[in-house]
């Protein structure tokens, strides 16, 4: 049987091989849905961007009015050209953060680094699975486990060849001698050698490699321990990232524009002061941001956990 074990042990090490590739090949779909989703936040960077430099401009516009009208003096205009300078740069470094990932993600898909992209997902993107499906999905296709277990299939193949080499080999011969004179006209001759293990059993071999393969089934006992933990803190954060997003999106956004409506309307009507119109527009700015994190926080969760 000993050939038979070396071409186990050959097909066993081409696996193992193989899920070695496989498992850096992993890294690559990380890296493409982490590089898409920042081009998502990205280009919504640049939308909130463009709406506060609309807001600042009507701001500017009401200011430039009641300064025309002689009901404010030139500071308040002066506030609102400030504050609408503040935007307009802040809207063309989103373009150029959007236009660096767009460059980014060209890069992993082999395209030229300026070709157009448009994306199809917004933030909020992807569905989380409970405990029990992801602990599933984790054990029949994580990586690491993959390769512990084509590694133990080549240890094993290993260590069956170790104890089969302690099998004394056989050797059997023949012969045919013709004409061999003057002892013979005809001989015949036939043989048999075999090794007899005096002073050796090859017990050390075997003995390494049977620790080899107790060590590996441990670290793969360690890696699966590991991994539901790991699990279960990803789905974790990933659940309470989905949720802060979806209060920001329904409860925070539709009251942050309601804010801003008003205090763009009580400005223009001359029912309060240009400071109090941006302390608004600042606190609904930043409200805007914050919904934008929690997007992208819900992204690097999901992503965490995939």
């Amino acid at each position: 049987g000993k050939r038979q074990r070396r071409i186990d042990l050959a097909n066993a090490t081409v696996s193992a091989q193989e899920a070695e590739v496989a498992e850096i090949a992993v890294d690559l779909p990380d890296r493409v849905r982490g590089a898409y989703f920042a081009l998502v936040g990205s280009n919504r960077r640049v939308a909130l961007a463009d709406d506060i430099v609309g807001l600042a401009t009507r701001a500017r516009d009401a200011a430039q009015a009641r300064f025309n009208a002689g009901d404010v003096p030139r500071l308040e205009l002066v506030q609102a050209e400030l504050a609408l300078v503040e935007s307009e740069n802040e809207a063309s470094a989103a373009r150029g953060e959007a236009r660096a990932a767009t460059g980014e993600l060209n890069v992993l898909l082999a395209q030229p680094i300026d070709a157009s992209i448009v994306t199809a997902d917004d933030l909020s993107a992807g569905a989380l699975p409970s405990l029990d499906a992801a602990m599933a999905i984790a054990t029949g296709a994580n990586a690491d486990l993959i390769v512990l277990d084509r590694q133990i299939a080549e240890q094993t193949a290993r260590r069956d060849l170790a104890v089969a080499l302690r099998t004394p080999d056989v050797t059997a011969g023949a012969a045919y001698t013709y004409d061999a004179q003057p002892e013979f006209a005809h001989g015949y001759r036939a043989s048999v050698a075999l090794t007899v293990p005096l002073f050796t059993r090859h017990n050390a071999g075997v003995a390494v490699e049977d620790a080899e393969l107790a060590r590996l089934k441990a670290a793969r006992d360690a890696t699966a321990i590991e991994l539901r933990g790991t699990v279960s803190a990803a789905l974790a954060r990933a659940t309470s990232a989905r949720d802060q997003l979806v209060r920001s999106t329904a409860e925070s956004l539709p009251r942050a524009a309601e804010v801003e409506r008003m205090a763009q309307d009580s400005y223009t009507s001359g029912q309060s002061g240009l400071v109090t119109l941006l302390q608004a527009l600042q606190f609904t700015r930043d409200v805007r941001r914050r919904n934008l994190e929690a997007g992208a926080e819900y992204q690097r969760a999901l992503a965490d956990l995939e």
